[in-house]
């Protein structure tokens, strides 16, 4: 009768083996995640940039106008009825105010459009992390297989070792301290 009793070793080797896969598997995911929030943020951030970039053509207009209404009331000075002058008076009023309302917007734009670049940039260096981490799991599962095939501890001792470099970079992924 064959000898059924398991070996130890390989038992370890085993349990090992699949819990790094297994963190392999979150750690793709936060991968996914992150990469696709950086893509995103991207995105609302280019969208950002351009809505303020209109809010700053419309406000230029506004104060084309204004200029030229200006330009118009000193070259007739004296010469335009007191209706008129009211009227362009009223108008360069509803100009100014145009002009410092779009002001306002464009720093409303400008500051969420930066924190989304912040996000982005964040989002970023996440992924970044998490794909180190992953690579360092992926060597780790690798070095296992083979301490498996080999029936060589060293290797075997190896691999848990480089599942530490997956550790350093799946908590810089998440506290972002390096």
């Amino acid at each position: 009768m064959a000898d059924t009793k398991p070996d130890r070793f390989m038992t370890w080797i085993a349990l090992t083996t699949a819990v790094m896969a297994v963190l392999a598997a979150i750690t793709t995911l936060y991968v996914g995640k992150y990469s696709s929030r950086a893509v995103l943020h991207q995105g609302e951030e280019t969208d950002m940039w351009a809505y303020y970039q209109a809010k700053s053509i419309k406000q230029h207009a506004y104060e084309m106008q204004r200029e030229k209404v200006e330009q118009e009331l000193l070259a007739q000075a004296g010469n335009i009825p007191k209706e008129a002058r009211e009227k362009a008076e009223r108008m360069l009023a509803r100009y100014g105010k145009n002009i410092d309302r779009y002001e306002v917007e464009k720093s409303e734009i400008k500051e969420k459009a930066e924190t989304l670049a912040k996000e982005k940039k964040e989002a970023t260096a996440r992924a970044g992390n998490f794909g180190y981490a992953l690579i360092f799991l992926q060597i780790a599962i690798m070095l296992s297989s083979l301490a498996a095939l080999t029936k060589r501890k060293e290797l075997w001792v190896l691999g848990l070792a480089t599942t530490s470099g997956w550790l350093f970079y799946f908590l810089d992924a998440i506290l972002l301290f390096y």
